[in-house]
């Protein structure tokens, strides 16, 4: 009897500590948790919208051979600051040469018949007037001297035109600029037909980015513009920025010069140039990078990134009311400098939790622990 009425004694008490456990177990799982909370402000936000461009000079120039010929000499070397007109090739010009040469005889020889065709039509003029000798022989005389000066005129075209290809072997640059890549090297034969050119030289004191959008981006962006024309839209467009390809941010600011306006039916896109200064010679022809076309938003609310989360393809905050997480839906027009900008569901000055949503849920009650925006604000890097 004793030992039955301590097994009863033992089970009370185990089922009494396991309930006061359970209770507590309850208790915890109710209390409210602490949570970072900020009121929602509204900022002038400047985002940037992200292309991939190309950069060529202003004025690009190929250097092709003129005539047909091995390299005998380079007289630069890839990346020579050269001046219009300066050499950049030597072509071998032994053949021409002998070409002249004998181009020099046959003027000679044809100048030399001119002479004596000249003498012998003079000395038959008087014969002729004083009917000594008939027309006919001063006649053939002028013919001669006729066919004479033909051949020495062919004479001198033909030595004009290899003196011209003796001019031609050596290659000048067309332009001021930088010699790019030279593919070619001493005793290569090249000739104008060639597909590839000696080399290009580049005037880069200011270059070209070639960027494009798509049709929706290109009126998206056209639409927040100033001007009813392009060329006015023009006149309006912001400075924009060059993200080189290191990630580092090009020093000057360049300005959108043109805007194709046409659709390549190929890829569906509108191509568009701006110009950077060049003036320490940077850029080359060739980089590659990012142009950064500036979006500003004026006097927007904004919200922390790590304030959003998505569900069902919606964008939702939790706003606090009445000490209680609600899960909310916002719409977002962009989103800058991880801040989100919000175009509708908030308004300015309501609470929302800042961080830590993984854990909460719609209806949750929570312990506010307010913080300042600009405590989450100032932690964030600046990306693009």
């Amino acid at each position: 009897m004793k030992r039955y009425f301590h097994i009863i004694t033992l089970a009370t008490l185990a089922i009494s500590i396991a309930s006061c456990g359970k209770k507590g177990q309850q208790q915890a799982a109710g209390a409210a948790m602490p949570y970072k909370v900020v009121e929602v402000p509204t900022q002038d936000v400047t985002g940037y919208n992200s292309y991939p461009t190309n950069i060529q000079g202003k004025i690009t120039s190929n250097v092709r051979a003129k005539i047909s010929g091995y390299i005998e000499q380079l007289y630069v070397d890839e990346g020579a600051i050269v001046k219009k007109g300066q050499a950049l090739f030597r072509l071998e010009t032994n053949s021409l040469a002998q070409d002249a040469t004998a181009a020099q005889a046959a003027i000679k020889t044809a100048e030399a018949r001119v002479n004596v065709a000249q003498v012998n039509a003079d000395k038959l003029v008087p014969l002729v007037q004083k009917g000594i000798i008939s027309n006919i022989q001063l006649e053939t005389a002028q013919a001669d001297l006729a066919s004479a000066k033909s051949q020495l005129a062919s004479a001198k075209a033909q030595y004009e035109s290899v003196a011209a290809n003796l001019d031609y072997s050596i290659v000048k640059s067309p332009i001021d600029g930088i010699v790019g890549a030279i593919p070619y090297r001493v005793g290569s034969l090249v000739s104008p037909n060639d597909p590839q050119p000696l080399t290009v030289v580049s005037d880069d004191s200011e270059v070209y980015a070639y960027f494009s959008m798509n049709e929706k981006e290109y009126f998206n962006f056209l639409e927040k513009i100033e001007g009813n024309s392009i060329k006015e839209k023009l006149q309006h467009l912001p400075e924009v920025q060059l993200v080189l390809a290191n990630g580092q941010t090009y020093t000057h600011s360049g300005k959108i010069e043109t805007i194709s306006g046409q659709v390549n039916p190929a890829t569906g896109t509108v191509q568009v140039r701006a110009l950077f200064s060049n003036k320490e010679r940077f850029l080359s022809n060739g980089n590659s990078g990012s142009i950064l076309i500036p979006q500003e938003y004026k006097n927007v609310l904004v919200v922390p990134e790590s304030a959003t989360f998505e569900q069902q393809g919606g964008v939702y905050v939790y706003k606090v009311e009445n000490d209680t997480a609600k899960a909310t839906r916002i719409e977002v027009i962009d989103r800058v400098n991880k801040l989100a900008v919000v175009k509708s569901g908030l308004e300015k000055g309501q609470t929302i939790v800042g961080t830590g949503l993984g854990t909460l849920r719609s209806g949750t009650p929570i312990t506010p622990d307010p913080i300042a925006f600009e405590e989450i604000n100032n932690s964030i890097q600046s990306t693009f």
